[in-house]
């Protein structure tokens, strides 16, 4: 009969031991510095100072990151600009090109000289026919070559043309 009061997979009830422990409360020691509180404000005020500062620092050199990506980008659309005006200056070029090459053909030419100015082919008798003797009449300078011969330099060449003056 005692079996049937039991109860599978239950634990026993604890006990409560008939004395209480006693425990020591010991007083948590600190490494931190024991400072004054004016101490502690002085160090907050730090503190805030250069969180301040470094938050400035960092704006400021992002403001001027983002100020030199604006000059690049300028820069870049003025780059465009004159492409495509280097592209249309190419273009009209070509096309002038091709039009001085159109006008070069001779046929039309001498078809504008009659019609336009009068003119006419040159006539067996109108065209003279010089002759040439084929003797080369060249000078020379013979102070140059003199000069140029004796090796004397700028100086010593001007002292002697004073002293042949001056004879």
């Amino acid at each position: 009969m005692a079996y049937k009061s039991y109860q599978y997979e239950t634990s026993p009830r604890k006990l409560k031991p008939e004395y209480e422990t006693i425990k020591k409360e010991y007083s948590k020691k600190s490494t931190a510095k024991k400072m004054k509180p004016k101490e502690s404000k002085r160090i907050n005020k730090k503190t805030k100072v250069k969180v301040i500062f470094y938050i400035a620092v960092c704006f400021s050199a992002l403001l001027f990151i983002s100020l030199r990506y604006s000059q690049i980008d300028d820069t870049y659309a003025q780059l465009k600009v004159k492409k495509e005006e280097l592209a249309l200056i190419e273009k009209e070029t070509t096309q002038l090109e091709a039009n001085i090459e159109s006008s070069i053909n001779l046929e039309k030419i001498e078809q504008e000289a009659k019609e336009m100015l009068g003119m006419q082919k040159l006539k067996g008798e109108q065209v003279v026919v010089l002759t040439l003797p084929k003797k080369e009449h060249v000078e020379t300078n013979s102070e140059e070559v003199k000069s140029v011969e004796t090796g004397e330099n700028w100086l010593q060449q001007f002292i002697n043309k004073i002293i042949q003056k001056l004879k």
